[in-house]
Parts: C-alpha cells; sequence; structure tokens
C-alpha cells in the first residue's frame, strides 16, 4: 500500500523568479509559470514526444483535460510547472518542465523526479538547458536534496544535457519499457542539491 505523503508548501520567490529571466538574458525566450493558456502548447509538445520519440514511453497522446489536471495536481502538491515563451509572441510555448513526487514513500520525500521537453522546431537554442536550470534553482529553494532524471539509454542528448547541468548517472535498467514494439533501457541520472 502506498502512503501518502503531505508536501510542504512550495512558492516561488521573487529571486527566483528574477533568476530565471537573467538566465534567459539575452536569448529570445524566457522562462515564468506556465498558466491555462500555456497548456495548448505543452499538450502539443507532449503529443509530439509521444508520436516521434522515445522521451516519453507511452503511445496514448493527451488532451488539454488531462494537462489541466496535471497541472493543477502539481501545483497542489506544491510543484512546479514551467514554460519556456518567446519573447515576442509570448503565447507561442517553446518547451515546459516540471518535477514532482520520485518515489511516493516518507524516505524519499527531498528528492524529486523531473522533466523538460521542447517543441523539436526550438531545439538547439538553450531552452533544455535553461529549463532545466531553472528547476534546479527551485528544487534547491524549496530544500531538496536530490534531482533524478529518467532517460531513454538512447537519448544521446538529454544525457549530453543532464551530464553538462552536472547530473551523474547512477544506474541502467535494461529492457524495462516498451513502446512502438521495442525493447527499452532507462538511464537514471542524478544531482545533489
Amino acid at each position: 500500500m502506498l502512503e501518502t505523503i503531505s508536501w510542504p508548501s512550495r512558492r516561488r520567490s521573487a529571486a527566483s523568479r528574477e533568476t530565471a529571466l537573467s538566465r534567459s538574458g539575452t536569448a529570445d525566450f524566457e522562462i515564468i509559470d506556465a498558466n491555462e493558456a500555456h497548456l495548448p502548447g505543452i499538450v502539443a509538445i507532449f503529443n509530439h514526444a509521444v508520436r516521434e520519440t522515445f522521451s516519453i514511453w507511452s503511445e496514448t497522446e493527451t488532451t488539454v483535460e488531462l494537462r489541466r489536471a496535471w497541472m493543477a495536481a502539481r501545483r497542489q502538491a506544491g510543484f512546479p510547472v514551467i514554460v519556456a515563451v518567446d519573447r515576442l509572441h509570448p503565447g507561442d510555448v517553446l518547451g515546459y518542465g516540471s518535477f514532482g513526487v520520485f518515489r511516493d514513500f516518507p524516505g524519499y520525500v527531498k528528492t524529486v523526479e523531473h522533466s523538460v521537453y521542447v517543441s523539436p522546431n526550438a531545439q538547439r537554442r538553450g531552452i533544455g538547458r535553461a529549463a532545466l536550470d531553472e528547476l534546479i534553482v527551485r528544487a534547491r529553494a524549496q530544500g531538496l536534496a536530490a534531482m533524478v532524471g529518467g532517460i531513454d539509454s538512447e537519448n544521446a542528448g538529454s544525457i549530453a544535457l543532464h551530464e553538462k547541468a552536472g547530473f551523474e548517472v547512477q544506474g541502467k535498467l535494461k529492457g524495462v519499457g516498451r513502446k512502438f514494439g521495442k525493447s527499452l533501457d532507462l538511464v537514471f541520472m542524478v544531482k545533489s542539491l
């Protein structure tokens, strides 16, 4: 039986907001908290990853309604949902990220698992790194101890991104996933905060 953990309130500080903007300072995008208007963009990025990649180990696309419930649950638990938006067209979602419960047992209360996804037409612009850096800042501000990323073993770009951000490979689980009829290996990368 899983035990429900009561997570402390995690609100973003003014300093964290300023940090996110300054990190993406001269870029053509900025990292902000997601809101209702960003949901269609989040859904488009998620569904592309479902259809075209092994980044999300599901063959079922999502909907705005399902992502709305997901975002509400994350926020209710005190976890961030962020988006990278185009500075000139703030309604254009270029990427998104979040973190949440790693495992639902009290011993893991200081560890979170994160995810970052970037639109295929916005990759190689520093968006993934900026979103990951913002999640790290927020996790530290919440007093968390470790951040985990579960990455498809063939996703060399994501593994390299995480290594540059100070994550270390802590293990590889062979054959634990399936998608499009293919057996998949999962790499766990961890960053101590």
